[in-house]
């Protein structure tokens, strides 16, 4: 049975404030099954899933999709992460396994391990010739200010969000979890005044979790002061879009002779997904059949 995460849709009663919270502990805790990553490049990516996810439920259309992808110039390499409108979300890093010292604090040093110099990339397919793409620079590689950076610099929307992922001792998942709050247009001064307040004391989502609180939980001490009224519940998990059919429409695109240049020496090619690290082979007779569909005039006699 699949595990599925919990995230709470919600916006104020004077519509001045509009809130996601996801526990995305089960989601990050698949995300370490399958590519069996260090403690730090856990966290690191469990940060970025959860984010794509709770962005992708911003999504207006049912097949609409959104990519993150952040380039910094850390050990961990290149970070993605994809979500769909239901916030179902994959990902996956390019260095799995980076060991780094604890912070001073004793944390994971998630900053280092992504670093400071790079770029977030947003990338939202709504079905259009060509999707929508805007980034921003790394502010800390800690990936929560950098998402708050990134709605300020690239779509001026005043936004709060706080991620956080705990690794056990034996490297699975304790507790992952997000907040994504963003104020709505003519969103007056008292309003922020009592969110700031709000923010300054508001505990971490992975000690919030820790402790019981659910989505609903953390969203009212997160907006204490104001009515909530809740829009939508999801239950979002880690889910890998790949198939056989997939690979052989990209093997489709290429040009025969590349095509008969991939087989082994037993004429076999292999391709795994990256995302989910599902492996699919295909034979010398697959390719020859894929061109043969393809491109008629280019079947060898």
């Amino acid at each position: 049975m699949v595990k599925k995460g919990k995230m709470l849709r919600c916006i104020s009663s004077d519509a001045t404030i509009s809130a996601i919270v996801l526990d995305s502990t089960a989601i990050v805790a698949e995300a370490e099954r399958i590519h069996k990553t260090a403690a730090v490049v856990t966290a690191a990516l469990g940060r970025l899933i959860t984010a794509a996810s709770m962005m992708g439920i911003m999504l207006k259309g049912k097949d609409d999709s959104i990519t993150l992808k952040v380039n910094g110039d850390g050990p961990v390499g290149t970070l993605m992460a994809v979500s769909d409108s239901s916030g179902n979300c994959r990902g996956y890093a390019v260095n799995n396994i980076v060991e780094l010292p604890l912070r001073q604090d004793g944390k994971l040093d998630v900053g280092k391990a992504v670093g400071k110099n790079g770029l977030l990339y947003v990338m939202r397919d709504t079905g259009g010739s060509e999707p929508y793409i805007g980034c921003s620079p790394l502010v800390s590689g800690e990936i929560a200010e950098d998402i708050t950076n990134y709605f300020a610099a690239s779509e001026q929307i005043p936004t709060v969000c706080s991620l956080g992922v705990l690794i056990n001792p034996d490297l699975t998942v304790r507790t992952a979890g997000g907040l994504l709050i963003q104020l709505l247009p003519f969103c007056p001064e008292e309003v922020i005044s009592r969110l700031e307040k709000n923010i300054a004391v508001l505990p971490s989502m992975t000690s919030m979790l820790g402790s019981g609180m659910s989505p609903m939980d953390i969203c009212r001490k997160a907006l204490d002061g104001f009515e909530i009224e809740v829009l939508q519940e999801y239950e979002p998990e880690y889910r890998c879009a790949c198939s056989r059919e997939k690979v052989s429409r990209v093997f489709a695109t290429m040009q025969p002779d590349e095509l008969r240049e991939l087989p082994d020496e037993n004429g076999l090619t292999e391709v795994t997904c990256q995302f989910c690290d599902k492996v699919y082979h295909f034979t010398r007779e697959d390719l020859e059949e894929i061109i043969r569909q393809s491109r008629p005039d280019d079947t060898e006699n």
